[in-house]
């Protein structure tokens, strides 16, 4: 494999690993803001409990996070160098922002949320916990708005540096001139200017609208998806946890509380989860047309464009093995996709009319046409696939997104049914055993969802890097030889693989231990015994 494959490789393995323990992190985080405020409420015990517990758990998930994404960092720099050259004054920004107010807020007061159970008031602890949760949710917003600027870059315009001299003209920087009849100057470059590969080393992206690059065309929407998705994660990883101790007859109350909130959390995430689906699919249709194309494996251009729901797409090639289209193969809701891009809900028939762009005409000739001026119709036709994502895997990703996000939906509904039927608890009948060995084990499905949903993302905005300006191609490090790559993956893996099974031995320990059912207000400091005055108070169903 050559340079290209590997550094993407290592880089999706690293990020794909580290992204397991940041939506836990942001989830639990919004959960026990949810529980201190019910302790501070209700003053009932059994919520106090249920912060010191939950907060073990979010301390692990933080460290773990922390510890896995500091690779990433370099990465940038050792792997993707030409890239951190052409984006570091937009791409830096926000992730300096991050790194400095984001990631400062919450880890200044994590010590207090892990630590100051027994130094501070209730109400200061619970200040240190709201901070902790917003300082992870900012961390997020800049992370994501970072990477929606390089599938939908606003707010921008490149730069080209030149050498000018005495007189003001310009010349390359590979001219020859003599040295002090010259200074070096960044001039702005025509908004149609297309990137050459050998003019990289002077060329690069600056910012000129800082909002206009924060609030690029899919910022918000992609926010929106990637928070919902992480109060998922969160919720689910509660409620996992939950029905265990239920099966088992272990901290029961404690149990129940937990999953009783959980599924609230779940339940309202996922529904919304579902109308940001709907705008952010939208937003890609009006975006990033191709990428659109590619998750339903639509070939053609048509109106009445119809809905995938699941099947198998292929490449076709010809007797050399160049790709020349796709065989696709599904089960389709006829015109539903038409339907979803308009918006125009209220009238579907007319809706259905929407025209869908496919696979065989995107990226359009007009666009083909700046970067081979001089092609022919036919050669054209024979270019376009080459700015096609990897069709195949990018609808199976999505597809299994979809799916685990319907999962999702269901699980939370249902269990939020069978609460309020009161059959949830009731562990000695078989049906509701199996019903929470289902909860158990579907902590891996926002997991999988929001794997699948980043790799549909990254993958659909292939061959691009920096979408329709910088190939991935392009931005590699020029230095850097394949089999350093090779070697730097495989300790990446072994190391990573090392750090999961500390993290699950560790979380193992943490769930087996389980909450402490007998602590009591009489252990408390003498600071929250004068709030904690009740031993009981209003229950959830209350």
């Amino acid at each position: 494999m050559d340079v290209e494959i590997l550094s993407r490789i290592q880089f999706a393995f690293t990020i794909a690993f580290h992204y397991i323990y940041p939506v836990f992190s942001i989830g639990l985080g919004l959960f026990l803001v949810i529980v201190q405020l019910f302790w501070l409420k209700t003053r009932r015990p059994i919520y106090h409990n249920m912060a010191r517990f939950w907060t073990r758990i979010f301390g692990l998930t933080f460290a773990v996070g922390v510890a896995s994404g500091i690779v990433m960092e370099f990465e940038f720099g050792t792997n993707w160098a030409t890239y951190s050259r052409f984006v570091g004054d937009v791409f830096g920004s926000p992730l300096a922002i991050e790194g400095l107010y984001a990631f400062f807020l919450e880890s200044g007061f994590l010590a207090v949320l892990l630590f100051g159970w027994d130094k501070v008031g209730p109400y200061t602890h619970f200040f240190a916990t709201l901070m902790v949760c917003l300082g992870s949710h900012f961390s997020a917003v800049w992370i994501v708005v970072a990477n929606s600027w390089m599938q939908t870059p606003a707010g921008f315009v490149l730069a080209e540096k030149v050498k000018v001299t005495a007189d003001g003209m310009h010349h390359p920087m590979t001219a020859d001139l003599a040295a002090g009849t010259f200074s070096i100057q960044e001039i702005p470059l025509p908004a149609d200017y297309v990137v050459q590969a050998d003019q990289l080393d002077n060329v690069r992206a600056v910012i000129t609208d800082f909002w206009g690059m924060v609030l690029n065309p899919s910022s918000i929407d992609r926010l929106t998806h990637v928070i919902l998705g992480c109060w998922l994660a969160g919720a689910f990883l509660v409620i996992s946890i939950s029905a265990y101790y239920l099966l088992r007859r272990r901290h029961t109350e404690f149990a129940k509380t937990s999953l009783k909130i959980a599924l609230v959390m779940g339940t309202t995430a996922s529904l919304l989860q579902l109308w940001s689906a709907d705008s952010t699919a939208r937003g890609v249709a009006d975006n990033q047309p191709i990428k659109l194309a590619a998750i339903e494996g639509l070939a053609e251009s048509q109106t009445e464009a119809p809905l995938g729901l699941f099947g198998v797409v292929s490449w076709e090639k010809d007797a050399e093995g160049n790709i020349t289209g796709i065989n696709e193969s599904s089960v389709k809701i006829k015109g539903l996709l038409s339907i979803l891009v308009s918006g125009e809900f209220m009238d579907m028939t007319k809706a259905a009319e929407t025209e869908v762009k496919g696979l065989y005409e995107l990226p359009s000739d007009e666009f083909l046409l700046t970067r081979y001026p001089d092609a022919t119709p036919e050669e054209l036709a024979k270019i376009r696939p080459e700015y096609w994502p990897n069709v195949p895997v990018v609808f199976q990703t999505y597809h299994l997104m979809i799916a685990c996000g319907m999962a999702l939906i269901g699980l939370s509904v249902l269990g939020c049914v069978l609460w309020k039927a009161g059959y949830l608890f009731n562990v000695d009948k078989k049906w509701t055993r199996a019903f929470l060995w289902i909860l158990v084990f579907s902590v891996f499905i926002p997991q999988i969802a929001n794997q699948a949903g980043w790799f549909t993302a990254e993958m659909g905005r292939q061959p691009w890097v920096v979408y329709e300006i910088l190939k991935t191609s392009e931005g590699l490090s020029k230095a850097v030889k394949a089999h350093q790559v090779l070697s730097s993956l495989i300790g990446f893996f072994l190391i990573y693989t090392l750090l999961f099974f500390v993290f699950l031995y560790t979380l193992n320990r943490k769930v087996k231990h389980g909450p402490r059912d007998d602590e009591s207000i009489k252990v408390l400091p003498e600071k929250w015994q004068k709030i904690v005055k009740i031993e009981h108070g209003p229950t959830l169903d209350e």
